[in-house]
This record gives C-alpha cells, sequence and structure tokens, in this order.
C-alpha cells in the first residue's frame, strides 16, 4: 500500500464516478471566478447588486454544490468498480500494522490542508453573502421594479442613510429568521407575478418602534415647541409665495419636563394608551383605552363602536410610534407638496408665469409609464409656454419641464400603480380630516361620563400664520 494509498484511493474513486466529475467540474469552473470576485468586492465595495447576486446567489452556490457532489459520487456513485474508501476494515489496517500510522499522517495533513481552503473559501463566501443580503442596494434594486417606488422614496427620505436592515431586522436571530422567511415568500410572489400593486404599508410585519425608531430618537426627551415654516405657492401667475407658520408642541414624557405634554404625550411612560382597530390598516379605531401610571384606566369609544366590533376579531395594539409615523422612510407627497418643494429648491422657476398651475395640469394626468409621462410633461409645457408666453426665455421653461419631471419621477410610478394618493401618511390629519390624528381625535370617541377625545387643532400645534406672503410673525423673529 503506497504512502498516499488514502489520497489515491479517494480521487480513484472520484475517477470512477460521473457525480463527482461533474461536481470538480463546477468547483473548477467556479472557484477562481468566486474567489477573485469576493476579494475584488471586499477591497473595492461594489455597489451594483447585480454583481453581487451573480457572485453570492449563483456563483457561491454552485461551488458549494460542486463540492457536495464530489463527496457524494466518491462515496455513493462509484459504479461498479469499489475503492473500500474510509470503510472499518480499510481504517483499521492505520492503525494496527505496523508502520502505517506516519502514513496515514501525511494524508491527513494533505486532507487538513485541501479542507482548511475550502473553509477560508466557504467562511469568506459566508460573510460576504450575509453583508450582501443585509445591504441597501439588495433590498431595494436587486428585485428593481417592483421595489423602485420604495427604493427612490428612501433615498429622498430623512433616513436615506440608515440601512434597511436597522429598522426591518435589526439584531437578533428572531427577526433575523423571521425576515428571511418574510423574503423567501417575497421572492416567490416576484416570480409567479403575484406580488400587490402597489406594495402595501407593512403595519403588522415592522419591528416594534422601541427596538427601532427609538434607538436614535428619545420620546422622553422631547419637551417645548418647535417653529414650523411651510412654503407654498399660488396657482397665480405670479405663483405668488406665501407662508404657513406653526408652532408645534413636540412635547412628550416627563422625564424632562414637569408632566408630559404636547403631541409625543401619547408615548409617555405614564400614558399607556391602547385602541382597537377593526381593519387591516388601522384606520378605523371604535375603541380607545388610557391606562395611567397609578393603574386607573378610560375608555373611549366612537358612537359606531358596538356595531364596528360586533362579530369582528379586532387588533388590541399598544400606540407608539408607527401609529403615527407610518412611513418614516418611504414618503411620498402630494402633486402640490411635491411641485412646492421644486419651487422652494429652485428646479422650477418661480419666475415662469403660471408654472404652479400648469405644471400641477402636467403631473395630474393619467400616465401608462415614466417614459409617457415625461414626454407628456415636455410637451404640454412646451406647446403652452409657446402659445401663451411665446417671449419667455426657453432656458427657464427647459429648466421648468426638468424639475416636474423630477417631481413626477419621485412619487409616481404607473407600472406599479403608485399614483399621488396611493399610501396614506398618517403625520397630519389630511385635507378632509379625517387620517392620522382624527382617526381618534374627532370630538366622537367619549367615555362614560361624556368626555371626549378632543378635536381641537391647539392641542398639537398653533396657527400663527396662514397663506400670508410676508407674515408679521417672521419679521418679529428675523429681527431678534
Amino acid at each position: 500500500m503506497g504512502q498516499f494509498e488514502m489520497v489515491k484511493d479517494f480521487f480513484l474513486g472520484m475517477g470512477r464516478s460521473r457525480v463527482s466529475m461533474f461536481g470538480a467540474l463546477i468547483c473548477t469552473m467556479s472557484a477562481p471566478f468566486l474567489l477573485g470576485y469576493m476579494i475584488a468586492d471586499t477591497l473595492l465595495h461594489i455597489a451594483n447588486p447585480y454583481f453581487g447576486a451573480a457572485v453570492y446567489l449563483l456563483l457561491g452556490p454552485a461551488f458549494l454544490f460542486g463540492l457536495a457532489l464530489i463527496f457524494i459520487g466518491a462515496f455513493f456513485f462509484r459504479g461498479k468498480h469499489e475503492t473500500h474508501l474510509f470503510t472499518l476494515s480499510y481504517l483499521s489496517k492505520y492503525f494496527t500494522e505496523p508502520g502505517m500510522f506516519n502514513r496515514m499522517r501525511k494524508n491527513v495533513y494533505l486532507i487538513v490542508l485541501l479542507t482548511s481552503i475550502n473553509f477560508v473559501v466557504f467562511s469568506l463566501f459566508l460573510y460576504r453573502a450575509y453583508h450582501y443580503m443585509e445591504s441597501t442596494a439588495f433590498c431595494g434594486q436587486f428585485c428593481h421594479t417592483v421595489m423602485e417606488p420604495e427604493f427612490t422614496a428612501f433615498q429622498n427620505s430623512p433616513h436615506s442613510r440608515v440601512g434597511c436592515v436597522e429598522c426591518h431586522i435589526g439584531p437578533g436571530a428572531d427577526w433575523f429568521v423571521k425576515s428571511k422567511i418574510s423574503g423567501a415568500r417575497q421572492l416567490v410572489a416576484v416570480v409567479a407575478n403575484t406580488y400587490p400593486t402597489p406594495i402595501e404599508t407593512p403595519v403588522h410585519g415592522l419591528r416594534p418602534a422601541r427596538d427601532t425608531c427609538e434607538k436614535c430618537h428619545r420620546p422622553e426627551l422631547f419637551h417645548g415647541d418647535t417653529l414650523n415654516v411651510v412654503n407654498r405657492f399660488m396657482p397665480d401667475e405670479d405663483n405668488t409665495r406665501v407662508h404657513d407658520v406653526m408652532l408645534m408642541k413636540i412635547g412628550s414624557a416627563g422625564d424632562s419636563a414637569k408632566q408630559s405634554h404636547g403631541i409625543h404625550w401619547h408615548v409617555a411612560a405614564e400614558n399607556k394608551i391602547t385602541y382597537l382597530a377593526t381593519d387591516h390598516s388601522r384606520m378605523v379605531i371604535p375603541e380607545v383605552r388610557l391606562t395611567r401610571q397609578d393603574g386607573s384606566e378610560t375608555v373611549f369609544r366612537s358612537e359606531e363602536a358596538d356595531e364596528q366590533l360586533a362579530g369582528v376579531s379586532a387588533e388590541a395594539r399598544q400606540m407608539d410610534c408607527i401609529d403615527c409615523h407610518n412611513r418614516p422612510s418611504h414618503i411620498f407627497v402630494p402633486a402640490d407638496k411635491a411641485l412646492d418643494q421644486k419651487m422652494v429648491e429652485g428646479k422650477i422657476p418661480q419666475a415662469l408665469p403660471y408654472i404652479k398651475r400648469q405644471a400641477l395640469a402636467a403631473v395630474s394626468a393619467d400616465y401608462a409609464s415614466l417614459d409617457e409621462a415625461r414626454e407628456a410633461i415636455a410637451a404640454e409645457l412646451t406647446n403652452w409656454y409657446r402659445e401663451h408666453y411665446p417671449d419667455v426665455q426657453s432656458d427657464l421653461v427647459t429648466k421648468a419641464i426638468t424639475g416636474t419631471q423630477e417631481a413626477y419621477r419621485e412619487n409616481v410610478f404607473p407600472l406599479m400603480k403608485v399614483g399621488w394618493d396611493a399610501y396614506v401618511n398618517h403625520v397630519g390629519h389630511g385635507e378632509d380630516f379625517d387620517i392620522g390624528c382624527f382617526r381618534c381625535h374627532d370630538d366622537m370617541h367619549a367615555d362614560e361620563d361624556g368626555n371626549v377625545i378632543s378635536g381641537d387643532c391647539n392641542l398639537c400645534h398653533t396657527l400663527l400664520a396662514e397663506g400670508e406672503e410676508d407674515p408679521e410673525i417672521l419679521k418679529v423673529l428675523q429681527t431678534e
């Protein structure tokens, strides 16, 4: 028996197995590319999601599959030739016959070396694959059409520098496993083309706000008032700029104040608020329960509560950040507000007559695709100004077209059926005072004594100016 008989028998077993030979071919072809791409990704941090998919979802699994085939074929699919590799009688010789142990030790060294190389490649692959599948590029760009609306909104949000996994997965094995199961289900939906359009707001599948939002934001330290100035442009010839000035009462828990107060009173430590919602989106709330620090409770119910709760398995939920900030990182704004933002940024020139009115009309039409919208917006604005203001500077029109197209592209995605009104944002109350705060603060949820959850606007803010071109309050603040 030769010095490397064990190794020879192993490769002999491989050579006599088509399964092993096929596995060896896969490994030989994939290993150089896999190792080279992983080293390049580690050093250069390549952000392209499809590059990562090719490496970690195709080459990596192919290499591991090839390794598995080599060993499966060598041990179980060797055809008519039997090498007796690693049978009990075969191995016993290395421990019973003189001189065989030293030979076996050299064989073991070779096996350990090969195993170590595979272990290094395997470990590097798992490490890089884990970080790739946790990356924002993978979450937002891999399924491009499906996730394009959410990813675009995310990039324009206040949380654009916070990775997706910080909120959707976070630390800990439980939510990691849940997220991967959910991701697998979503992948099947994408492949089978059964995903909803538009993508639903995940009000039920997010991590608790205490584990996400409050890792950075501390409501117990919110106190006092904050000045909020909203710039709007009127649809007149001069695109008149007006201001809404509000003093937002952002106060909250009582750790740093005498008592809890203001908007964030709802999440104060001494106030536990639970409610019953009868619909999936939590828009219909028939009952609200306030539990105070001393254990006393007050229950507020709407007039239709008995009817709405009858025969319904209502969800009992403790109120937290997400009940108001339901779209903190994927914010789609109404058309009017989107255009106002572009005008404030100077991307749509205020000097262009009637641009607010004409841009609003252009983006409010229904288009089948972004390409169609882009072309139609350009044609409509170009033709209108050519007809009504032929002497206006062409560069102003061109700039206005680009800014209007950008406002549309950031908020509307026809292929995913995401229109200007696709998503409800509960920060505020909407034009019809029927969302956000007014789901509960409607003067109609009353306790047994007739006390109601007030709908008074001054609970949350004090309106200092509304729709004024040159508010006196801003003059006072600017001179102080």
